[in-house]
């Protein structure tokens, strides 16, 4: 996959069949947009062009900084690149791209620029100007400029319609299993492992600290999980616990993971850390031998899911 980042560094040499859209999660409903996208452009020797936007069209238009989204744009683009596309464009969303009509859009972007033969969309799809276009705007302007338009209805991507907010609103509950399930993955918290308080050491529970960059990935909710990640090409297990610490009167929001059977130092490691399962809500003990005491049986607890999930 070619990953470029303006729609107009972009120069075709084929014909290309397309699909648009913000595809936060890259989750299920959207895997099978883009593997029916894949398989038709193979089939008819056309290349396979998904077109994205970043920062996403809220943070732009609203300047809402309480977005917050499933995947950093680059775990997008990881994703994105295990699906078979032939091109990933990232195109800069800003407020002048946003006033282009619908029909300037499609005129400019998809025939002119994309050099287009096919539009294949989700349900509901909007575009343009004020969100004015939609698939009957499509459908006549493909007539005019001779492409193809196809809508994929909900039900075909999954009968109770899998969304990002669904998926969002899931990890802010806490229904991992849930989120995971819509996902098709497991999803994933990356950062830098940075100093803590040392307090998990003192008391046999040695973590790594991860600090995500990017503010606007979306924290799950509070709590302990069972988690993995891959630590030099090797499988490590663990739980991570994501909240402000309240046992020692911590104030700040902290990610903090406890490798099981590790002892490496991570200090300044960039590490992806996979949720399995949501173990408990965070609490606040009396004492750290009443939270050593809840540490440990955390472990167990996950060891055992671990064996029983393998």
């Amino acid at each position: 996959m070619e990953t470029i980042h303006s729609i107009f560094d972009f120069k075709p040499t084929q014909e290309t069949y397309v699909t648009i859209g913000t595809f936060d999660g890259v989750h299920i409903g959207h895997q099978k947009i883009i593997e029916k996208l894949v398989l038709e452009a193979k089939a008819n020797h056309k290349k396979s062009l998904l077109l994205t936007f970043f920062p996403h069209p809220r943070m732009v238009l609203q300047q809402d900084a309480t977005v917050k989204l499933i995947n950093t744009i680059q775990e997008r683009i990881d994703l994105l690149a295990k699906t078979g596309l032939d091109y990933l464009i990232i195109h800069p969303f800003s407020r002048d791209f946003s006033r282009l009509t619908a029909l300037d859009f499609v005129r400019d972007i998809l025939v002119n620029q994309l050099n287009i033969s096919k539009l294949i969309i989700g349900y509901d799809h909007h575009f343009g100007k004020n969100r004015e276009g939609n698939i009957e705007q499509l459908t006549e302007y493909s007539h005019l400029y001779d492409f193809n338009v196809e809508e994929i209805p909900a039900q075909d991507i999954d009968e109770i319609a899998v969304s990002s907010t669904k998926i969002r609103k899931a990890l802010l509950n806490g229904e991992l299993k849930t989120a995971n399930n819509y996902l098709g993955y497991s999803f994933v918290l990356r950062g830098i492992v940075v100093n803590g308080k040392k307090l998990g050491s003192k008391i046999g529970f040695p973590t790594a600290n991860i600090n995500v960059e990017e503010t606007y990935k979306l924290i799950p909710k509070t709590g302990v999980y069972v988690v993995q990640a891959f630590i030099d090409n090797k499988l490590i297990f663990g739980m991570m616990n994501i909240g402000s610490r309240p046992t020692v009167n911590g104030s700040s929001q902290t990610i903090e993971v406890h490798f099981f059977d590790f002892k490496e130092d991570l200090y300044n490691e960039y590490i992806s850390v996979e949720l399995l399962y949501f173990l408990r809500e965070e609490q606040k003990f009396n004492s750290i031998e009443m939270l050593t005491n809840q540490l440990r049986q955390d472990e167990i607890t996950s060891r055992n899911y671990l064996q029983n999930k393998v």
